[in-house]
């Protein structure tokens, strides 16, 4: 179990990772036509130019910490695949917030994950609440059988499967001591080496306006993953894992305003409801439980 003031850290890092990563969606959106490998690319290029600065600014090792270099690989292609199938959900289903709802399975993911390699112990009630949210988020997505959107809904599914794996690895690494920057460095190396061919054969054309947004995209992907990766160093996903649901509200607030005006319906909001409010117990009872464990110490 976190600190109380390490859990709030967390808090607050996933909840301005969720700010990132739903300006993330509403750029990609707005790039247009730009194939999802070029959008992956440049996702990746800014944020491996700000986690090189930031390492060299700080004057930080450039190695992985002892034994860590494996999983740097195995978080490294999860997170990758993770945001592949998000792109490609975003880029073609017809609502961001759907695909969003989608990515949102990765706190599941994070939990189960956690639960099976780091023996990490998840409450009841701590389960409830998620299950709760995960009913707030039906109402959100309200799922169908089109079959238009069938292979990007598979995407997304995949997307946030391999975000939770990719999670899981990084709160591994934190627990021997790895450097959470040099988690975002290697991650964006990565990315941009698996990436670039494709690049040199198959290269799309963009217009001034459309570079601009993926640079946005990368600059809103760097933040989110810089301040994710942050958040499960300072606390298990069980304890904060449910605050990344405030995505999906600044998902909706950022599709009225930038695309299109966008309204959620009435399920939506209450889905929205239900998952703010379980937030805001799960909050509660952590501040309750720890008080309780110290009086009895």
């Amino acid at each position: 179990m976190a600190r109380p003031n390490d859990r709030i850290k967390g808090i607050i890092c996933i909840l301005l990772s969720a700010l990132c990563f739903s300006g993330m969606s509403s750029f990609i959106n707005l790039s247009g036509d730009v194939p999802v490998v070029q959008k992956v690319f440049f996702r990746n290029l800014v944020a491996l130019f700000l986690a090189f600065v930031t390492l060299a600014k700080n004057r930080e090792s450039f190695r992985p910490a002892k034994g860590c270099l494996k999983y740097h690989f195995l978080r490294s292609t999860a997170g990758l695949l993770g945001v592949f199938g998000n792109f490609y959900a975003t880029t073609h289903m017809s609502h961001t917030a759907d695909a969003a709802m989608l990515n949102k399975l990765s706190p599941f993911a994070t939990l189960i994950f956690s639960a099976i390699f780091l023996k990490e112990r998840v409450k009841p009630k701590q389960a409830v609440a998620i299950a709760i949210a995960f009913v707030g988020s039906m109402l959100v997505i309200k799922p169908t059988a089109s079959n238009v959107e069938l292979l990007p809904s598979l995407a997304g599914l995949i997307g946030g499967l391999g975000a939770g794996a990719a999670y899981t690895t990084v709160r591994h690494m934190s627990s021997k001591g790895e450097n959470s920057r040099f988690t975002v460095f290697f991650f964006s190396a990565f990315s941009v080496a698996v990436t670039s061919p494709y690049l040199i054969f198959n290269y799309h054309s963009m217009t001034r306006q459309q570079l601009i947004y993926l640079l946005l995209v990368g600059l809103c992907a760097a933040g989110g993953q810089f301040a994710i990766t942050a958040a499960y160093s300072f606390a298990p996903s069980r304890e904060i894992s449910i605050y990344d649901y405030s995505n999906i509200v600044f998902t909706a607030i950022e599709g009225y305003l930038f695309l299109g005006g966008q309204i959620p319906d009435k399920l939506s909001f209450l889905g929205y409801s239900i998952i703010c409010l379980c937030a805001l117990w799960m909050f509660i009872y952590n501040n309750k439980f720890d008080k309780k464990s110290k009086s009895t110490h």
